[in-house]
């Protein structure tokens, strides 16, 4: 690969990163949102109860930011597989001490991926990206929550997803997507999501870390407080993995802002050279 296609690929990374930070001026003009719980010297307290749908569950809905976002924002975290550690944006596995359990192939096309400097990342490409991927990404995503669906809007190329809660099964015999089938159940305050039915080339990181159609994903998702999002995703894809596998991640609401267009096609000149 040429050096300057390398470099060509971490300059679209960092100014990907550095242009939509919770500051970035081509966000929504600021709008104070009325209803955000303030401190009695008129901040914001983002450690307020979490709202409540009116049949008691707490609400979801929200725009959220990853924090400790962006490619090795985290330090590496010696531990084991038991254990939950949080993933990154550049590699999902960063926190376990020896990486995840990869099987033979999988590894091999997570290092051949890695090897063409993530050249080959739909991310890149101005493709739809994966639930997983989505999850550690930069951009902000916004989830709207209703009485029998959650949906979640991403920012990057108006991307979205859906989470049926009205007690539909997933699907037997799906038709393998990007976004994969989900369904979900409340287990007191936390929203247990269950996922199958994904495509057979997703990434799930900058990295290329794999998922496989036979995956079976579970992300458990509670909202702590008024500021704050607490999630577990488990990955089970027994084609790619030795064991099902466990990280966690955690966002923050970003006030009075709103999506914005992003698409990455528009007036696109890169990819001419990323061949």
């Amino acid at each position: 690969m040429k050096a300057g296609f390398k470099i060509l690929v971490v300059l679209v990374v960092l100014a990907v990163c550095a242009a939509f930070s919770p500051d970035a001026s081509a966000q929504w003009p600021k709008y104070p949102d009325q209803n955000v719980p303030r401190k009695a010297d008129g901040t914001i307290d983002m450690d307020a109860p979490a709202p409540r749908m009116p049949d008691g569950k707490p609400d979801l809905s929200g725009t959220w930011e990853n924090i400790g976002r962006g490619p090795g924002r985290l330090p590496k975290q010696e531990l084991g597989l038991d254990e939950k550690p949080h993933a990154t944006f550049n590699d999902v596995g960063a926190g376990f001490k020896d990486g995840l359990p990869f099987l033979p192939a999988a590894k091999a096309l997570r290092d051949q991926r890695r090897a063409r400097n993530s050249a080959d990342n739909p991310d890149v490409w101005c493709l739809p990206m994966g639930n997983m991927q989505f999850n550690v990404h930069p951009f902000p995503r916004k989830m709207v929550q209703t009485p029998g669906l959650l949906v979640m809007l991403n920012e990057m190329n108006a991307g979205y997803r859906q989470v049926f809660t009205d007690g539909r099964p997933l699907p037997t015999d799906p038709v393998p997507s990007w976004q994969g089938y989900s369904t979900a159940t409340w287990q007191g305050d936390t929203l247990v999501i269950s996922s199958i039915g994904f495509r057979d080339d997703l990434w799930i990181d900058w990295n290329g870390s794999v998922i496989t159609e036979a995956a079976k994903v579970q992300e458990r998702i509670r909202r702590p407080d008024y500021g704050h999002l607490e999630i577990e995703v488990t990955v089970d894809d027994p084609k790619a993995y030795t064991r099902p596998w466990t990280v966690s991640l955690r966002q923050q609401i970003a006030l009075n802002t709103e999506l914005v267009d992003e698409i990455c096609l528009e007036n696109e000149k890169s990819l001419q050279r990323m061949k």
